[in-house]
Formats: C-alpha cells, sequence, structure tokens
C-alpha cells in the first residue's frame, strides 16, 4: 500500500481501534471445555453472543446429535486478554452447566491457527522479557520466511518447531546438565592443548604455557558460565593468563560468548561484520539468504549471543599484485606465536582457519600430531 503520510496515520488509527492492527502482543490462554445448551431455537446463538463480549478467539466448536448427550456442545478458545478467563467463566456457569476440560496458559496448546502467537510465547521462554515491539518487528521477519518456505513447498510450522528445540536443546543442557567431551594434547613437554566439544556443537581449543594461555572459539555465549567451571576444573580457570581469543569463523557456537571474557579477540574483518550484522549471508545478494538470516537471529538469541567487543582484525590481503604465502590453496593472512608455536590463520569463505604443520586437523577432526 502507498499513501501520504496523513493518510497512513488515519488508516492505522482506525485500524487499531476496530482490533485489527496488533501493536503488542499479550500471553494468550487456551481453554477447552463442554457446555450444555438448552434444547431450543437460538440457544447457540446466545451461547455465541457471550463468547464474543469476552472477546475469545474460538479455536473449535464439535458436537455429536446422535450421541448419549445431544445437547453438548465442545468449545475451543483462544483469550489473549487473559483478566477476562474469571468473568467469562463466572458468566458461563450462572447461564449453563460446564466441564472444563484444558486450561493453559503457557502456549503449549494453541491450535496452529494462531501460529504467529503460539510461536511468540514460546519465543518468551527463551529470551525473557522481550519488549513487545521488539518481538512484533521480529514476528515480521518470521513472517517472511514462512512465505519463503511456503515457495520452497517446505511447511513453516514444522520448520520452526525444529529450530525451538535447539533452544530447548541449549537450554536443557547448560548449567547442571552441562557436559562436554575433553581430549588433552601434550605438544611439547611445556604446551598443553585443551580440547573441549560442548552440547549442541562447538567446539573451544585451549593452549596452555608457562607464559600465556591462549583461547580458539569460545562456543555459545549461554555456556559461558559452564565453560568458567570446566577451566577451573581443570586448573585453567586463572583468567588472568587467558591472553587472547582466536576466532574461526562469526557461528554462535564458536564465538558467541567472546564478549564476556576481558581479553582482546583476534578476527578478520568479514568475520567481524558477520558479528555485526548477525547474519550469516551478510553481503549475499541472494533474496533466499533471508532464511539464514532470520535463522541467525533466533539461534543467536537462543544462545544469548555475545560477540567479541574488544576487537583486533587481522590485516586484510591483496590476492593480486605481490607474491602472498599460501598452504595449498589458502592465503595466510597472519601469524601469531603460542608460547613456541607459530600458527598461521588462512583465509577461508566462513571466516579463518588455524593451521600448523604440527596440528595438520583443528579443522578436519580429532587427529593431532605431536610434533617431532
Amino acid at each position: 500500500m502507498t499513501a501520504a503520510s496523513q493518510a497512513y496515520e488515519k488508516i492505522r488509527e482506525e485500524l487499531e481501534e476496530i482490533g485489527y492492527f496488533q501493536t503488542f502482543l499479550q500471553p494468550v490462554a487456551f481453554l477447552k471445555f463442554h457446555v450444555y445448551l438448552p434444547n431450543r431455537p437460538g440457544a447457540l446463538f446466545d451461547f455465541l453472543n457471550s463468547i464474543t463480549s469476552s472477546t475469545a478467539n474460538i479455536t473449535f466448536l464439535d458436537f455429536d446429535d446422535r450421541g448419549q448427550h445431544p445437547e453438548r456442545l465442545v468449545v475451543g478458545l483462544n483469550i489473549e486478554n487473559t483478566d477476562m478467563i474469571d468473568a467469562l467463566l463466572n458468566h458461563l456457569k450462572s447461564e449453563y452447566r460446564l466441564d472444563i476440560l484444558e486450561y493453559d496458559i503457557t502456549g503449549e496448546k494453541l491450535d496452529d491457527t494462531v501460529f504467529y502467537l503460539r510461536l511468540a510465547q514460546k519465543l518468551r521462554s527463551f529470551i525473557g522479557s522481550a519488549e513487545d515491539a521488539f518481538l512484533m518487528r521480529f514476528l515480521h521477519d518470521i513472517n517472511h520466511i514462512a512465505q519463503e518456505l511456503s515457495n520452497l513447498r517446505k511447511d513453516p510450522i514444522e520448520v520452526f518447531e525444529s529450530i525451538l528445540k535447539v533452544g530447548d536443546c541449549l537450554k536443557q543442557t547448560s548449567g547442571e546438565n552441562f557436559y562436554a567431551d575433553v581430549q588433552r594434547v601434550r605438544i611439547k613437554n611445556d604446551i598443553e592443548l585443551f580440547c573441549f566439544q560442548l552440547p549442541c556443537g562447538g567446539n573451544i581449543y585451549f593452549f596452555d604455557t608457562p607464559s600465556e594461555r591462549v583461547m580458539i572459539d569460545t562456543g555459545y555465549g549461554i555456556y559461558y558460565q559452564d565453560v568458567l567451571n570446566m577451566l577451573q576444573h581443570y586448573g585453567l580457570g586463572d583468567l588472568s593468563r587467558l591472553k587472547r581469543i582466536y576466532i574461526t569463523h562469526a557461528d554462535a557456537d564458536h564465538c558467541g560468548s567472546a564478549g564476556c571474557f576481558p581479553v582482546p579477540s583476534y578476527l578478520n574483518r568479514e568475520t567481524f561484520l558477520i558479528t555485526r550484522e548477525t547474519s550469516r549471508a551478510y553481503g549475499s545478494s541472494n533474496q533466499g539468504c533471508i532464511l539464514e538470516e532470520v535463522y541467525t537471529k533466533i539461534i543467536n538469541l537462543f544462545s544469548r549471543f555475545t560477540p567479541p567487543s574488544n576487537v583486533v582484525l587481522f590485516p586484510e590481503i591483496s590476492l593480486s599484485g605481490k607474491k602472498i604465502e599460501k598452504r595449498g590453496t589458502f592465503p595466510v593472512i597472519a601469524r601469531f606465536q603460542v608460547g613456541a608455536l607459530i600458527l598461521k590463520p588462512l583465509q577461508d569463505w566462513a571466516g579463518i582457519c588455524m593451521e600448523k604443520s604440527s596440528i595438520s586437523a583443528l579443522k578436519r577432526g580429532w587427529s593431532f600430531l605431536k610434533t617431532q
């Protein structure tokens, strides 16, 4: 729609007055009950008027006029104004016999006809008391995603249910339920490498040397306190000895808690921009990348994404002109020292990958070669 600003505001005001323009999201309750209606003309009409007066949305009506209770109606309601529930029930009980079957204020029982409201309810459980304005903007993005998914012949409800499971997994594996797989590799007599694999993805490499400690990647932000406890357990809890963090790429499971650590994070320019744009598709001209953008936002919310704030960028390199060092097809963009080790970040499409001749598989698995 195109309109002059004054006309637009008038349209907005009138839509809001009649309840057709939503500017906030209230918790929605689901109520299911049996109501026994008198066998007379107009009984259903009178009952529906009572429901309408409470601003409830009827999700379904069902009855069996050939069963044992032909006068019994099964009613499902979604009620946005939960303060009205007691008044509605008291009014209905004064007129009809009722049997309450289900009552839910968590949003779990909302049906798919109000998919966005149900999704918003679930999002609140992950992101806390986010402002309605933020949630409305976020749901607008999700609406766009739902259309894109439909164009791809994918079921939006199924897709978002899968994404919500990631949020559930992150919550359920933090705190008391946190765990990690750990390997310890003696690189040299005085240098030890700890490799931590965290729940839901994300690896941390932690170099312990006599002079300093250095971390490569940090894991999800939601695991920050758990990671501190883990480091403490392995005798690595003194953060005053941690001097630097190196970020391989901008996904939340690799740099999601970098901003929580009181040390500088080293990364390349593209990775830094992705952390600021919070979109893995940053810089792409492909319209389909909106899927990546919203997915990134959701995962960042669920995982409490805290990107690095104290940033040191690797120098930019030019692929033309002077000869640059390469390992295979990958240009070397920097060098840094950890104890007696020299590591070389390599330019990659997703960010950087760390490589050293004595550790040939930092990004290709868990087979480490000890220094000869």
